[in-house]
């Protein structure tokens, strides 16, 4: 299959560069209330209990 149609011109690059920004001024993720697995909390008595169990030991089961 042959075609005279001209083919696209290639999209210039963004050139590579390294960014000399202060780190500290981001939030990281590690910086955040949120830790690993938590979810939402809800509110109440029923939310205390299973954010308790969560967080309990297993050898306090």
């Amino acid at each position: 299959m042959s075609s005279n149609a001209p083919e696209p011109a290639p999209r210039p690059r963004t050139p590579a560069a390294l960014i000399f920004d202060d780190p500290l001024s981001q939030q990281s993720s590690d910086d955040t209330d949120r830790g690993w697995g938590d979810r939402p909390t809800g509110g109440g008595a029923s939310a205390d209990l299973s954010r308790f169990l969560d967080e309990k030991p297993p050898h306090h089961v």
